[in-house]
């Protein structure tokens, strides 16, 4: 039996951890309500009956980012190439910020930008 998957499937290493949170690709991330998760004859799996397994996946996210939808793949399925995810951050470093001067309130008068009167 070959399974075709959506375009938009990443591959990933999941962990169930306690039901619904879940390691993907050993972070931390959550199942969204009603998630499926397909064994690798594409029945449905409960997710409890999936823990502290490492399994090869193909996923997809929901609109809230949390993960919707799981096939776990069999050997042959594991072998073919697919993307995986970008890690996200959710932050920004002081060296990735625009560092341009600004203005704290403190500069003197005499040393504000002039501005071309009209």
């Amino acid at each position: 039996m070959h399974r075709h998957f959506p375009k938009a499937a990443l591959r990933g290493e999941l962990v169930v951890t306690a039901p619904p949170a879940v390691q993907l690709d050993g972070q931390a991330d959550r199942l969204s309500p009603g998630a499926r998760i397909h064994g690798a004859q594409n029945m449905l799996v409960m997710s409890g009956a999936l823990v502290g397994q490492d399994l090869t996946v193909n996923y997809l996210r929901d609109a809230a980012g949390l993960v919707s939808e799981v096939w776990i793949l069999n050997p042959e399925e594991a072998r073919e190439r697919r993307a995986g995810a970008q890690p996200a951050r959710n932050f920004l470093f002081s060296s990735e910020v625009n560092t341009t001067p600004r203005d704290d309130g403190k500069t003197p008068f005499n040393q504000l930008p002039v501005y071309p009167q009209q």
